[in-house]
């Protein structure tokens, strides 16, 4: 199991003790962060999706595609 160590306000830190028993806090603390992973995987998904679906980039990549290997046996062989 890993570990996380996270600073807050103390006046924040009080109002999560008078809130969240201390058995329920590591929970609590797991599940929003879980639920925030999630929105901001969504997010990267969606904008890999769109830049996927990008006909004009993927045009101007396949042109670039051309220079991958030019020149570049001067500099690695082995």
């Amino acid at each position: 199991m890993g570990k996380f160590l996270i600073s807050v306000l103390e006046k924040f830190a009080a109002r999560v003790r008078g809130a969240i028993s201390d058995k329920q806090r590591s929970k609590t603390v797991v599940h929003l962060l879980e639920e925030e992973v999630l929105t901001q995987e969504r997010a990267l998904y969606k904008c890999a999706a769109a830049v996927e679906a990008d006909a004009a980039l993927h045009q101007e990549m396949q042109e670039w595609d051309v220079t991958l290997n030019d020149g570049s046996k001067e500099y690695f062989q082995t």
